[in-house]
């Protein structure tokens, strides 16, 4: 079992930034990769980043040049650097954590990001 604990969710202006965090802990195997998705209201979930044990990335094309996801470093540990916040950014955030060899997934409860026009 891994457990995810998400923070740094809350309300922002239109422009401002926040940074999320997502701290792993349980059963970590070293090859994995940690993802933010987001759902916002009457949506899908969607992929916003991505990021591997070995540290390539990969973005939505909506957040490309203003979110950054990094690896932090307290082991298992992600980051999600949201610059020049729009409304349409305003979703519930969701740490993901899966295992490479295995395929087993976990989520987090999710944080609210709402960004105010």
């Amino acid at each position: 079992q891994v457990q995810l604990v998400e923070s740094g969710g809350g309300l922002v202006q239109a422009g401002g930034s926040l940074r999320l965090s997502c701290a792993a802990s349980g059963s970590i195997v070293s090859v994995n990769v940690m993802d933010w998705y987001r759902q916002a209201p009457g949506k899908q979930r969607e992929l916003v980043a991505g990021i591997t044990s070995g540290g390539s990335t990969n973005y939505a094309d909506s957040v490309k040049g203003r979110f950054t996801i990094s690896r932090g470093n307290v082991k298992n540990t992600v980051y999600l650097q949201m610059n020049s916040l729009k409304p349409e950014d305003t979703a519930v955030y969701y740490c993901h954590f899966r295992a490479v060899l295995t395929g087993l997934q976990y989520w987090g409860q999710g944080t609210q990001v709402t960004v105010s026009s």
